[in-house]
Formats: C-alpha cells, sequence, structure tokens
C-alpha cells in the first residue's frame, strides 16, 4: 500500500518541475559600432592610399596660400601698388576662407564630408585658373577672394582622414601630414624662381593649378566616412566600406550586426555652444586665431623682410648682399610713391630654407603629441614661439635672420599641427564638421590682420610688430594649457 501511494506522488513531482523548467532562450546577436570596426580593422593599405589622397590636399591648400606672398612684390611693381592694397589680397583671400568655412563645416555636417570636398576643389581649381586672366587689381581680389572660398573645404580631408583613422595611429599620422602642406609651399616658392622671371606670375599661376585638377580624379578611390553614413542612418553603406576597408588591408570585420544611433539633429551651433562644449569651444577659437595669426604673420613677414631688408631696421632696398648700392632706371614707376623690388634668388633661397623649417620639429612634436598629451604639447611651442617673435629684433647676419625663420616656420607649423589634431579629436562626429569649420573660419581673422602687421605695421615700427605676434602667441599658451578636455588615446565620440 505504501508503494502504490508513493508511485502517484512522483510522477505529479516530475511532471511539475519539467513544466517549471524555464525554456532555453535565444543567444542574443552580437552588435559593433564603427568605432569598433575601425580599431579592428587595424592600420594597412587603405590608410596609406587615404593618406597620400586627402594629404595631398595639403600640397594644394599650400599653393594656392603660398601664391600670395611669392606674387605680391610683382603686382606690386605692375599695378603700381600701396602698402594697404598689397595687403588687402591676402586679407580678401581669407575672408572668403572665413566665410566659407562656416558654410563647408555645416554642409558636410548634412550633407556629406565626401562632396563637400569635391566641391570645394571643383570651386578652387576654376577660380585660380581665372585668376591668371585678371585685367587689373580689382579682378585679381575678387577672384582670389573666391579661391579663398573654395580652399576653406579642404579641411574636410582631414576630417576624412581622422575619422577612418585607428585611434592609436592619429598622433603620429596626421601631424605626417604636415610633409605635404612642406611639399606645395616649396614647389611653389621653387616653380616662382623660375617661372616668374621667365614667362611671368600668370603662368605661375596657372601651373599651380594642375595639382588640384590631379587631385579631383583620385578622389574616386576614397569613400564617404562611415562615421557620417551611420549617423544619417544610412548604416548599409557604411557597412560596405567598412568591409571594403577591410579587404583592402587583408583583415576581418568584428562579428555581429553594425549598429548607432542615428543623429537627427546634426551640425547645430547650438550643440557647439552647448554647457559641455562651452568652454572648450571658446578657448579652441581664441588658440585658432592666434595661431593663423603667427602663422601667416611669419609667412608675410619673411616675404616683407627681404623685399625691403627691414633687418636691424634698415629701410633701404637700394643696396645689394655685398653692399655695392644698385642705381635703378630713371623711370616712372621707380618714381612712384609704391616699394617696387621683386625678389632676387638669394631671396627666393632663404623663403625655401626657412620653409623647411615647417617639418624640423615634426618628430619632436609627435613625441610631444603622444607623450606629454595635445594641451601640454601646443603650449609649449606657443610659448616658444613668443619668445622667437623677440629674438627677430636682435641684429643678425643674413644667416642668423634665416635660422631664426627657420625656428619659427617650424614652431607655427607644430602649433597648426597640434590644434588641427584636438578639434578633430575633441568634437564628436554630429558637430566635428561644424567645429573645424568654425575654428578654420574664425582662425581668417588672425590670417586678415596679419598682412597689416606684416606689411604695413612692421615697416612703420617693426619692434611694435614682433611685440603684438608675440602677446598673441603667450595668450594662445595659456589658453592651450587650461582646456578642459585632453583627446590623447581618446576614442572620437559619436554622439554628445
Amino acid at each position: 500500500m505504501a508503494t502504490k501511494q508513493t508511485e502517484p506522488v512522483t510522477i505529479i513531482s516530475l511532471r511539475k518541475l519539467r513544466l517549471e523548467t524555464p525554456e532555453t532562450q535565444p543567444k542574443e546577436s552580437k552588435t559593433f559600432t564603427v568605432e569598433d570596426a575601425v580599431e579592428t580593422i587595424g592600420f594597412g593599405r587603405f590608410h596609406i592610399a587615404l593618406f597620400l589622397i586627402m594629404g595631398s590636399t595639403g600640397v594644394v591648400e599650400a599653393m594656392e596660400i603660398m601664391l600670395i606672398a611669392v606674387v605680391s612684390p610683382v603686382i606690386r611693381c605692375e599695378w603700381q601698388l600701396e602698402n594697404w592694397q598689397v595687403a588687402l589680397v591676402t586679407t580678401m583671400v581669407f575672408f572668403g576662407y572665413m566665410i566659407f568655412s562656416i558654410l563647408f563645416g555645416l554642409l558636410a555636417d548634412r550633407y556629406g564630408r565626401w562632396k563637400i570636398l569635391l566641391i570645394s576643389f571643383l570651386w578652387g581649381a576654376y577660380f585660380s585658373l581665372l585668376t591668371s586672366f585678371s585685367p587689373s587689381y580689382v579682378w585679381f581680389v575678387f577672384l582670389r577672394t573666391m579661391v579663398g572660398c573654395g580652399v576653406s573645404g579642404h579641411a574636410q580631408g582631414l576630417i576624412i582622414k581622422t575619422e577612418f583613422l585607428p585611434t592609436k595611429y592619429r598622433g603620429y599620422m596626421l601631424p605626417l601630414s604636415q610633409v605635404f602642406w612642406l611639399a606645395g609651399s616649396l614647389l611653389i616658392i621653387s616653380l616662382a624662381s623660375v617661372v616668374i622671371p621667365t614667362i611671368g606670375w600668370r603662368w605661375l599661376i596657372r601651373i599651380a593649378s594642375i595639382p588640384g585638377i590631379i587631385l579631383i580624379l583620385a578622389f574616386k578611390f576614397i569613400p564617404e566616412s562611415a562615421r557620417f553614413s551611420v549617423s544619417t542612418g544610412n548604416t548599409q553603406a557604411a557597412l560596405a566600406t567598412l568591409q571594403r576597408i577591410a579587404r583592402i588591408n587583408r583583415s576581418v570585420m568584428p562579428e555581429g550586426k553594425l549598429v548607432e544611433p542615428i543623429l537627427e539633429k546634426r551640425g547645430r551651433f547650438a550643440d557647439l555652444l552647448g554647457a559641455k562644449y562651452l568652454r572648450t569651444t571658446l578657448q579652441i577659437w581664441v588658440i585658432w586665431v592666434g595661431i593663423s595669426f603667427a602663422y601667416y604673420g611669419v609667412i608675410l613677414a619673411s616675404a616683407e623682410l627681404l623685399e625691403r631688408d627691414l633687418v636691424c631696421g634698415s629701410r633701404s632696398g637700394s643696396e645689394s648682399e655685398s653692399g655695392v648700392a644698385v642705381t635703378l632706371p630713371d623711370t616712372e614707376e621707380n618714381h612712384s610713391p609704391c616699394h617696387c623690388h621683386v625678389f632676387a634668388p638669394s631671396d627666393y633661397r632663404t623663403m625655401i630654407i626657412s620653409t623647411v623649417g615647417e617639418i624640423a620639429l615634426n618628430p619632436f612634436n609627435i613625441l610631444g603629441i603622444n607623450f606629454l598629451g595635445r594641451r601640454l604639447s601646443l603650449s609649449i611651442t606657443m610659448g616658444c614661439t613668443a619668445l622667437f617673435f623677440l629674438l627677430l629684433n636682435i641684429c643678425t647676419s643674413s644667416s642668423g635672420l634665416t635660422g631664426f625663420l627657420f625656428m619659427l616656420r617650424a614652431l607655427v607649423a607644430a602649433n597648426f599641427n597640434t590644434i588641427y589634431i584636438y578639434t578633430a579629436e575633441v568634437y564628436p562626429t554630429m558637430i566635428r564638421a561644424l567645429g573645424m569649420g568654425t575654428g578654420g573660419s574664425l582662425c581668417r581673422i588672425g590670417a586678415m590682420v596679419a598682412p597689416f602687421t606684416s606689411q604695413v605695421l612692421m615697416s612703420a615700427s617693426f619692434l611694435g610688430a614682433l611685440c603684438l605676434f608675440s602677446s598673441v602667441c603667450v595668450v594662445c599658451a595659456i589658453s592651450a594649457f587650461t582646456l578642459p578636455i585632453e583627446t590623447k588615446g581618446r576614442a572620437l565620440q559619436q554622439i554628445k
């Protein structure tokens, strides 16, 4: 009887246990972000091609900007221009740059980096060619202003590079882009030394337009930023881009499904000046303005020192390097109140040597950025820039002047390297292009003031101009040191 009573109970208990056993849940599917994919794929052949093609945008930009410095003495003579008229050419170029930097930044955050980069190159090449046919000074100023508008969009190339590079490579590869700016600067100075004395400045402008036209053809090998694609909800395009990069690099994609939040609101000034980024943005703007003022001040001051022989306070351009007086032809042009003195071969050599300085500190700049951090590295180089501006006032030989200019070009180039990297890293994808655009736009205020400081104030008060440059650099050094966010080793942010 006892056995018959226990068996049903046992059966009921087993059934109860079976009913209460939870069903096996399917495994959750794996997901990954663009940041995960970029880090997993790693650095490879695609990034080398990206570095060469997008880096070459710096060659084109440098040639267009440096063109003014080498052409200014010639157009001053041809159209008998006053100091302020020569300075106005550079100022208007940067005015166009300033206005369109913001516009291109807004458009790039909404419609894509690649499209804006292509449009800016087409625009710049077209108006650069037209400049060579300028019938008058007014037309020259207008057309170079249009070139400045186009060149402002070249910053999208840096953003594309930044958004595709793995975190640990950004601090090394982005500063190396300075090599391309150096190549463009050296190329335009070398061309000017040969072309201007033989076939004239108009042919120099036409020849300088060729690299930009060639580069347009190479853009088809570079895809749209995957970070931008996912931010607009186009996950399939981003996935296809990442898979293509993985194939080129002979690497693998992370397992799972690509997911990213869709950013409905992109490229808004309200986000740029929101509570989280307000202080950072304002300090970055101060640094951009100061760095640009110093950088273009050095370039234009170099040309002015050579053209006018302002070393040690001398205002005389009537003596050659050997100290022998040179009698200028008794022509109407030389009786003009406008200063007219074209560059000699030795002047071009000095410009080339000082320009090479732009890469001289690159290894130290890379070490500083990666080990000291972006903020401390920038504050140190800005402080040194302030010091070397004051050293220009020391009465020295021609080789001494070349040495000071060499170091100044090295320091101001390092400053630009660091602020470009910092600005591209500190903002999230939704406002990255706008952040770069506004920084690049406002820095043109410094570039617009620089010609009047280097080409007008320097003629009136050499020490006064140097003190102004030095003071601005000190302010920037303090601003850099007190930036609230350090981006060294920090992953790029997708949303704020």
